[in-house]
């Protein structure tokens, strides 16, 4: 395992595991049904308590990634059913497509952070090894409901202005921003699947739902309009208060 924690981030060292883990899940580094590495084995790996450790796995399993066997271990869960979604071109933001369903945008920044790069963000954005990201954060709303915890990750030097974008972003369209800050617009999805998950207790707090209520988790790779890797967004969406293609 290649990916640093850092103690100096304001991500939890929990979360960071967490996303490194469920990232190794979805590259096919162990098998359904394969035994992970016990807590022990993963707080030597990556220089941090079992207590973490445990706290990661935890989340994991109660969005079910991984499941507990009594006296045996943890294993990775059966493939989740993962609904691949088409976006050639034409994306819609949450803001336009909250509008056209008369309903009225909104958004709180809860964080905007500089922090490592995982692999597939490497990989994706085209960046070199040992690479930042910026992290934005946002909780979405429709007509003041909480509908969307939204995780969207861009190339730091790029966009290394986004770290003072808290007002501009508050109650404001993402995708409008980026294009009239940087001339750049998501256009379209290299990838785009939606699955169920069981939501964490991090998620449930933002999203006024209950621990363990299933919602969609969506992972897309955006382009812009010219094809080139412009962000990745991870969010998880309360489906049934709204249900919408982003």
């Amino acid at each position: 395992m290649d990916f640093q924690l850092n103690e100096d981030s304001l991500i939890p060292l929990y979360q960071q595991l967490m996303e490194d883990i469920k990232a190794a899940l979805t590259e096919g580094k162990y098998a359904p049904d394969e035994k992970i590495p016990s807590e022990s084995e993963l707080s030597e790996l990556y220089h941090v308590s079992r207590i973490t450790v445990r706290r990661a796995v935890e989340e994991l399993c109660s969005e079910g990634y991984l499941v507990k066997k009594q006296g045996k271990g943890t294993y990775v869960s059966q493939p989740k059913v993962i609904r691949k979604i088409t976006q050639d071109k034409d994306v819609m933001g949450f803001s336009e497509a909250c509008r056209a369903c008369g309903m009225e945008p909104g958004a709180q920044v809860v964080n905007i952070l500089r922090c490592p790069a995982r692999s597939d963000e490497v990989r994706f954005l085209g960046l070199p090894p040992q690479s930042d990201v910026i992290f934005l954060q946002r909780v979405r709303t429709a007509d003041g409901e909480p509908i969307m915890l939204e995780n969207n990750f861009f190339p730091y030097e790029p966009f290394k202005g986004l770290l003072t974008a808290y007002e501009d972003l508050t109650n404001a369209s993402l995708f409008d921003y980026l294009e009239s800050r940087y001339g750049r617009r998501p256009e379209s999805t290299v990838s785009c699947t939606l699955e169920i998950v069981r939501a964490s207790s991090e998620q449930a707090s933002y999203l006024s739902v209950i621990t363990g209520d299933p919602m969609f988790y969506m992972n897309a790779y955006f382009l812009d309009g010219e094809g080139k890797p412009l962000m990745i967004g991870r969010q998880y969406i309360v489906g049934s208060r709204f249900v919408f293609n982003i």
